[in-house]
């Protein structure tokens, strides 16, 4: 029988979403990722609003929020990664049609959740005013604590939203998980402003926009999850006992994830470095580099939403033992942001200059102008190529194999990346255009490495099946 002609088990209480976790795969990738790709466009648009909005305070506003942002990236990176561990499980375990099971996976997710937002926000808040003097806050010590107050007490939200989220993800419900961020990403849009000037808070408002705007979210998928009960999965506490084998099975793909997005900064930190050595001290490569990658992140975001899918499609596949739909579902995946991003690739090179624009308009940063715009027309010649390692990776997420995900992402943002760095730069001089090749060589060839190896690992998961 065709895929696309699966007639499902006549099951009690599957929704329309586990409908299509476990039905056509071409037709699950496309349906699941458009939502996702919708909601964190929707996210990007309010990361550049917000930005936007502290920048009218000052200069002690951003430093401020810069002081945060370490911490917040984080709390963005565990809960993540949770989010994604507990998508894959649930997945799974739809597929293998253990119900129980997944309903056992999503209660025992909450409760991590709860502890891991517990674990940071009850020091963080305690020792907020002494944490940022020690790394030297200084002059915007009161304003930098205030922020960072606000954002740490309300972290349990930050938490809940990503695991959330991915529970209807991992059930296949992508429509709603898109409603609560959406929302979440608008209301934070209106009220920054508003929190900000009109009522006087200052950059104490913004975080303070931000907590609340994640607190109406949490509560959406509060009710969705716990109280209206209208989803495939039911979470309950009631004569909840522990399972390690949960536990662990959620944390083998839940803490490589979290380390992938670390590995990520620590890559971007360390480039930060070697472009000042090279630049001889000035900062402008470095000015450079921050704004392009900026534009580089919202150019791939279509990706982000896209693997989405992949670890919920391909893990519902890994569960029901169904390894040709994985094979369908990784190369249709791994095609539709091909050709997304062949076209993004296309228009940024084209309007290179205008975009750079936005981000040189001031006196103080017309400089800049040309190198950014030679920095974007290199970038984005390796956007479509990260379609295969994007999809790869996910695809090693989903069926549980976090530490190759985590392998792949190290060798690529780490290894490959430093290594052609080093030779372009430092061994060929070509100087900052060797840093923008070496970026563009090691995600292309990284890419295309973690890709064979995922397909080896699927052609082996057919052949051992007898497929």
């Amino acid at each position: 029988m065709a895929m696309s002609e699966e007639v499902l088990p006549p099951e009690k209480g599957y929704t329309e979403g586990v409908r299509t976790l476990l039905g056509d795969p071409k037709r699950a990738i496309v349906k699941l990722s458009l939502p996702m790709i919708m909601a964190m466009l929707i996210q990007a648009t309010y990361n550049l609003a917000d930005a936007i909005w502290v920048a009218g305070i000052g200069a002690d506003a951003l430093a401020a929020v810069g002081f945060v942002f370490p911490f917040y990236f984080i709390m963005m990176a565990i809960s993540t990664g949770l989010g994604v561990g507990s998508s894959s499980a649930i997945a799974r375990r739809i597929g293998a049609r253990d119900k129980a099971g997944a309903d056992n996976v999503a209660t025992h997710s909450i409760i991590l959740t709860v502890v891991a937002a517990l674990a940071f926000t009850v020091p963080l808040v305690t020792f907020t005013e002494p944490l940022f003097r020690s790394i030297g806050a200084g002059a915007t010590l009161g304003m930098t604590a205030a922020y960072g107050r606000i954002i740490f007490a309300g972290s349990i939200f930050l938490f809940f939203n990503n695991v959330g989220n991915a529970i209807l993800r991992g059930e296949g419900d992508a429509k709603r998980a898109m409603y609560a961020l959406a929302l979440g990403a608008t209301l934070n849009i209106v009220l920054d402003p508003i929190f900000i000037y009109p009522l006087g808070l200052g950059v104490a408002g913004a975080a303070l926009a931000t907590i609340l705007s994640l607190a109406v979210s949490s509560a959406l998928l509060l009710y969705w999850l716990m109280i209206k009960n209208d989803t495939y999965l039911s979470i309950g506490f009631r004569g909840f006992k522990f399972n390690g084998k949960i536990l662990k099975d959620i944390l083998r793909v839940g803490i490589p994830s979290s380390i992938v997005q670390l590995s990520m900064s620590i890559s971007m930190l360390l480039i930060n470095f070697l472009i000042v050595l090279i630049s001889g001290g000035s900062t402008d490569g470095v000015a450079v580099y921050s704004a392009g990658w900026r534009v580089a992140t919202v150019g791939t975001l279509p990706l982000n939403g896209i693997a989405t899918a992949v670890v919920a499609v391909c893990g519902a596949a890994f569960g029901e033992k169904a390894y040709e739909k994985i094979n369908v579902s990784h190369l249709h995946a791994i095609k539709i942001g091909l050709i997304i991003e062949a076209v993004v690739t296309a228009v940024t090179f084209a309007f290179a200059p205008q975009i750079a624009a936005v981000f040189t308009y001031s006196e103080g940063a017309a400089r800049i102008a040309d190198d950014l715009t030679l920095f974007l027309r290199i970038a984005c010649l390796f956007w479509p190529f990260v379609s295969f390692g994007m999809q790869s990776s996910a695809l090693f997420q989903a069926v549980g194999r976090g530490i190759s995900s985590l392998m792949a992402t190290v060798l690529r943002s780490l290894v490959l990346t430093l290594l052609f760095i080093f030779l372009l730069s430092f061994v060929l001089n070509y100087g900052l255009i060797g840093v923008w090749w070496g970026i563009v060589l090691a995600n292309i060839i990284g890419s295309m490495v973690v890709f064979s190896w995922s397909r080896h690992y699927v052609k082996g998961l057919i052949k051992k099946a007898g497929q």
